[in-house]
């Protein structure tokens, strides 16, 4: 028998199929804190509680599609840095069946972030904590806008908390700080996604020079507009960390 044949022949009823999932993480910095955008599922399984936003893989579809899909349609984002994370597959990790899903990250500056939490109502923003020691990793938590704690259904969890522990990982020798800026910041913008990233506070003039003398930032000559305060300098992002 030759492979054509074989493959004419296979019987792909011989093995049960588990379902594959992509789930998005959707991440910016604001305010000196890690974000998330969230939505509220109103119907079973894990009714009434927060998931990240997620969808079935298409037969005919690539993972990488899939995210991309995902943040399409339900965050309304088109251009965003994702980065895949890691597959889930827990055997009861879904109650309905067996759902392996392949996380991925994806990075947005605080006003495209803004923009996709205002056109698509059925998310919201969620402050996103993962203060256990370290890189030594566990499950985030969430809360509202009003500092409410927010249920997380399946092991989302546990998802955010690893996508908190990449970043931890990979800050300081890729250029995941810089997808969550603008195309030109100033050095305290810069520390501050730092700081909300690794959970505690740096010495400013320690981390100026640390990140100048990398040689990856390059000054515009531009400086901040409409600030009270005397207008800081403003950078770019040259090349690969």
């Amino acid at each position: 028998m030759d492979e054509h044949r074989f493959l004419e022949e296979y019987d792909e009823t011989r093995y049960r199929h588990p379902s594959v999932t992509v789930d998005l993480v959707l991440l910016t910095v604001k305010d000196r804190t890690l974000k998330a955008l969230l939505h509220h599922r109103t119907q079973h399984p894990e009714r009434n509680k927060w998931a990240l936003p997620g969808n079935f893989v298409g037969f005919e579809e690539s993972l990488d599609d899939a995210a991309r899909r995902v943040a399409r349609d339900k965050a309304g984002v088109k251009t965003a840095y994702l980065e895949q994370l890691y597959t889930f597959g827990a055997v009861n990790r879904d109650p309905r069946t067996r759902v392996i899903t392949v996380a991925y990250f994806g990075l947005l500056p605080a006003q495209q972030f803004e923009r996709a939490a205002t056109v698509v109502p059925e998310l919201a923003v969620a402050r996103i904590v993962a203060n256990w020691p370290g890189e030594t990793g566990g499950p985030a938590k969430a809360f509202s806008s009003d500092n409410k704690p927010l249920a997380l259904a399946f092991d989302h969890a546990d998802i955010l908390g690893l996508t908190v522990k990449r970043l931890r990982g990979k800050i300081d020798y890729s250029r995941v700080g810089f997808e969550l800026l603008p195309r030109h910041f100033a050095l305290r913008q810069l520390q501050d996604i730092y700081e909300a990233i690794l959970d505690k506070q740096l010495n400013k003039p320690a981390f100026r020079r640390r990140m100048l003398d990398k040689n990856i930032l390059e000054p515009t000559g531009l400086y901040e507009q409409g600030a009270s305060f005397r207008p800081a300098e403003l950078y770019r992002f040259t090349k690969t960390v």
